[in-house]
């Protein structure tokens, strides 16, 4: 096991690489000096001079390449061209927060999704079969940024239940805040969570120890969640993988829409300031945070799947 997980660690550590660089790339062929960005148009030349060789940015390319790599390995991004912040701090500040937005939509996801699912297909071609399907089309069809403006204009501003933006304080204002954001991004996902949990399970309830399993008399709740819905969980985990990824990047819109504090909203204000330390190291922690949910996914395909063998 612990073999197979640093073999899959490694194979990341290529694509981290490629993440890194061309972040490095973009930012460099970007219209814009982080200087003028940092300090107004009224700087003076002096000024501007001395604020690049401060943040480094007076020094040749690769030596700044070689330098962005050496500060990622020792999670050293420098400081904020902006305010002086060391980045590692404004990250520590926002990731707990899209992290927390990420995990309640999964879980509302999921919680809604999977029901829905089995409901659709034990009754195949029937109308909650009808309905769960129209639902997932339109799950499918809406933008995660649509919906959350659609949800902030009608439960926020018009019947005022929810906080126009913010991320609260204490437990329960939090909880108060992240429903609407975290409702909006789950019930995408729990259009897609139904779907493929319809699919799979349908896909199940058609193979021969389902009609031994009946045919044995097993009551029909029996046959359904203990020998159809838990051998239809390998290709519904991949599906919640995918989903978690999705979610984790859809968290950067509703963060705008919502006006929530998160690591999207600090990288898309980053990117209009130029902030290159920022938004490096926002891209480089996201791109981890990836490679973990993956890792993840391999050990619970372990998990659900005895039949897989580590070599």
């Amino acid at each position: 096991m612990t073999r197979y997980m640093l073999l899959r660690l490694a194979d990341a550590i290529p694509t981290i690489w490629l993440v890194l660089t061309l972040v490095f790339i973009a930012m460099r062929i970007l219209p814009g000096d982080p200087a003028i960005a940092a300090l107004g148009d009224a700087a003076l030349p002096e000024q501007l001079a001395d604020f690049r060789a401060k943040m480094g940015l007076d020094v040749p390319l690769w030596q700044q390449y070689f330098n962005f790599l050496y500060g990622t390995l020792s999670l050293d991004f420098g400081k904020s061209y902006m305010n002086g912040t060391p980045v590692l701090s404004l990250i520590a500040r926002n990731l707990p927060y899209t992290i927390e937005l990420t995990i309640a939509a999964m879980i509302i996801g999921v919680v809604v999704g999977i029901p829905l699912g089995v409901m659709a297909a034990v009754n195949r071609d029937k109308l909650p079969d009808t309905g769960v399907r129209i639902f997932s089309l339109v799950g499918y069809a809406i933008p995660d940024f649509y919906l959350g403006a659609l949800f902030l204009i009608v439960f926020a501003l018009n019947l005022g239940w929810f906080p126009i933006n913010g991320a609260g304080d204490g437990f329960l204002d939090r909880v108060h805040h992240i429903i609407l954001p975290a409702v909006t991004l789950a019930l995408v996902k729990a259009a897609f969570i139904g779907r493929l949990t319809r699919t799979s399970l349908l896909e199940v309830l058609g193979r021969d120890y389902i009609r031994t399993a009946r045919a044995k008399g097993a009551r029909e709740p029996r046959v359904i969640y203990r020998h159809g819905l838990r051998n239809a969980l390998l290709p519904l985990t991949t599906g919640l993988g995918l989903s978690l990824l999705a979610t984790l990047s859809g968290s950067v819109a509703i963060e705008l829409v919502f006006n929530r504090p998160g690591i999207g909203r600090m990288l898309i204000q980053s990117m209009t300031e130029r902030d290159y330390g920022v938004i490096q190291g926002g891209v480089v922690v996201l791109a981890l945070l990836v490679v973990l949910i993956n890792l993840l996914m391999d050990l619970v395909y372990i998990v659900v799947d005895p039949r897989i063998r580590v070599k």
